[in-house]
Parts: C-alpha cells; sequence; structure tokens
C-alpha cells in the first residue's frame, strides 16, 4: 500500500499510543474481560468556556463502547482504523478521509457504508487519543486556506530538507495555500495584522488590488469555516510572531457562529483539539449587525433558521453567555430580522471596501466585537 521509510519520532511516539490502547484490549480479552473503548463526548453541552484560556475545553461526560454483539461492527471498524493509521505512520505516508473509507471496502463486514460512518470513527479515535487526525496520518480533502501579503513562510524540500522561502507578495495575480500540516512552518513578516477573510471572492479583491501592501498586513482567505489547517496556521503565525488576527466576515448567524466563532475559540465538536485549532486573540471587525445601520447596506431577511441559531446561542452557547457585546449584537439583529454579506459594500463601489469601510474599521476598536 505504501512506500516503506524511515519512521520519525513524532509518528513513533503516535504508534506507541495506538499500540497501547490495542495491547490493553487484546489483554483483556485473554482474561476472559470485556474490553472497551472511551470516547469524550463531542457536543456543546460538554464544554465550557474560559476566557482566560480563551477556547472551549471539555468538561468530561465520556461515551463508552464495550464489545459486545450490539456494537462488534463499530468496535471492529475502530481497530481496523487504527491499524490503518499505524501503517500509515509507519510508511510516513498519508490517505485522505476519502481514501480511508475506500480502503475500509477491503474489510469485508467491517467495511464502512458510507464515508459519513467511516468519519464518525476517525474523529472518535482522534478524540480518544486527544491527537489530530492529520497526526494519525489522515488528511482533510480541502484547502487550508489561501495566504497573501507581507509574509515570507519557511518551508522545506521534502527531498532534500533544505529550507525553502516562499515569499506571499510574489504570486502575482494567485496566492500561497496552506499546506495540511503546518507545524514545521517558519515565518518571516513585518505585517501589522493578519486580515482573516471568509469569503474567497473578498478575498480575490483584496488581493488584486494589493491592499496587503496599502494596509501592511497579511491577507487570508478561510473560505467559509476555515479548515484546522488554516486556523493552525493563522495560530502559530500571530503567536509566533506577535501580530493581531482580525476577523472579515458576512453579517449573519452562520458567520458568526459556524465561522468566526469556530476560529476564535473552536467547536463543541473538536473540544478535545480546540486549544491548538482555535485562535483566542481574534477580533470580528465586521460585517457588524450595527455595520448593516451605519453603512446602509442592503440586506436580506433573517429565515426561520437563522432566528432560532440566535436564541439558541443567547440561550447555549457558552462563548455568547459570557460576551454580553455578542448578545446585543445578536439581539439587535433579531430585531432588525435583516443580514448583510461582505459584498453588500459594493453597493456604494467595488473598492468601497478598500477605500473607506476597512479603513474606518481598523481605526475605531469600539465597533469591533470581541
Amino acid at each position: 500500500m505504501t512506500t516503506k521509510k524511515k519512521t520519525n519520532d513524532a509518528n513513533k511516539k503516535t504508534i506507541g499510543v495506538i499500540d497501547s490502547s490495542a495491547f490493553d484490549i487484546y489483554d483483556k480479552i485473554l482474561k476472559n474481560k470485556q474490553p472497551e473503548m472511551n470516547f469524550p463526548i463531542r457536543a456543546l453541552n460538554n464544554v465550557k468556556y474560559d476566557s482566560k484560556k480563551g477556547f472551549f475545553e471539555l468538561v468530561g461526560k465520556v461515551k463508552k463502547r464495550a464489545l459486545n454483539v450490539t456494537t462488534v461492527k463499530s468496535f471492529a471498524q475502530s481497530l481496523r482504523l487504527m491499524g490503518l493509521s499505524k501503517e500509515l505512520l509507519k510508511a510516513d505516508d498519508i490517505a485522505t478521509k476519502r481514501e480511508a473509507y475506500y480502503v475500509s471496502k477491503n474489510w469485508g463486514d467491517a467495511r464502512f457504508k458510507e464515508q459519513p460512518e467511516s468519519d464518525t470513527v476517525m474523529d472518535d479515535l482522534e478524540a480518544m487519543f486527544a491527537i489530530n487526525r492529520e497526526r494519525l496520518g489522515f488528511i482533510p480533502e480541502e484547502k487550508g486556506g489561501a495566504v497573501a501579503g507581507r509574509l515570507i513562510v519557511i518551508d522545506k524540500d521534502s527531498n532534500t530538507g533544505k529550507e525553502l522561502k516562499i515569499d506571499c507578495t510574489k504570486f502575482g495575480s494567485g496566492a500561497y495555500s496552506v499546506p495540511t500540516s503546518v507545524e514545521h512552518l517558519k515565518f518571516e513578516t513585518n505585517a501589522k495584522f493578519i486580515l482573516a477573510i471568509e469569503t474567497a471572492g473578498m478575498f480575490e479583491r483584496l488581493n488584486k488590488h494589493a491592499y496587503w501592501k496599502t494596509a501592511n498586513c497579511i491577507l487570508i482567505s478561510m473560505g467559509g469555516v476555515p479548515t484546522r489547517a488554516c486556523r493552525r496556521f493563522i495560530r502559530r503565525l500571530s503567536d509566533e510572531k506577535k501580530i493581531p488576527v482580525y476577523a472579515f466576515c458576512d453579517g449573519d448567524m452562520y458567520a458568526f457562529f459556524n465561522i468566526y466563532r469556530t476560529l476564535k475559540v473552536g467547536s463543541g465538536n473538536a473540544a478535545h483539539l480546540n486549544e491548538f485549532f482555535c485562535v483566542p486573540q481574534a477580533r470580528f471587525i465586521g460585517i457588524t449587525p450595527q455595520d448593516i445601520v451605519d453603512y446602509k447596506l442592503p440586506t436580506h431577511p433573517l429565515k426561520d433558521v437563522d432566528i432560532k441559531r440566535a436564541k439558541d446561542a443567547i440561550k447555549n452557547d457558552p462563548f455568547v453567555q459570557h460576551h454580553k457585546e455578542w448578545q446585543k449584537a445578536i439581539e439587535q439583529q433579531i430585531k432588525s430580522g435583516q443580514r448583510a454579506e461582505q459584498q453588500a459594500l459594493a453597493k456604494w463601489g467595488l473598492n468601497y471596501v478598500i477605500d473607506k469601510y476597512l479603513p474606518d474599521k481598523l481605526k475605531d476598536s469600539k465597533t469591533w466585537l470581541p
């Protein structure tokens, strides 16, 4: 399946964790004891938010998967996926989540019927081991994000091991693409801030007109909900170079709580790893509900699902409950019944966002949300 390579220290450590779990199960079987696996419950009702730490963390609820007649298939699938992970790590190889699903077609009765089934088991293993799936050898299909501006990324040539300096100002009309693993990267920059942008279209506009040069910043396209690689890239860059992160998103509930909140504090589903894949220092600079009023933006009516999402956030989201500013903003949007997109700024001119909106917002932190 894979080309044999020398196993590196990080992979050896992860293999050790897998082996320890497998030996524990094997030992219980030999002793005629019922083997079981314990997985943290990955949900918003099993997390807490500590503003000092800056991310969602688990509060301790777990689910147990004991080997019995009803769980034999899922138990076997978990073990086979652990085995696949070990193979990948020993060979220093990777498999996409989709490839892992298709590999299972050789597992007889333990094969997965659909990919969501294999994704769930993969997430369970990740949570059980408290090791991100990239370290287990499994990578997502989607890109990590696009980057342009005042940044030099220092990578390594996979064949020679020599350093490669990638200048993110030298991509012409294109951009640097964040790799699936970013832990080995180093950075050089004199940028004043990182602008994390929700939509690829807005990123393209700002990049085309070299906004990063005017504002002395780094532009990063999140392309919707940011991938874990994208979030980790932003976090490492911000931490190591001591530069702030500003999120520029649409003015709707999806942008607030699926995109921005995931960037800033993580999610309930990935609470076991939020510490590493969130950016607590991020601030939301737009589009806010007040921006819709101040800039007289074209709007779309809120749907029932938007209103439900908003009310659920106020009632159940630990992040929202901690920040009165977000509660006020949500209530303002519910009352108005309207939402607005980044592109709505084009009402005042295609480059109004560059000439007026962003300069205004960056000057006045009172208009930001935490």
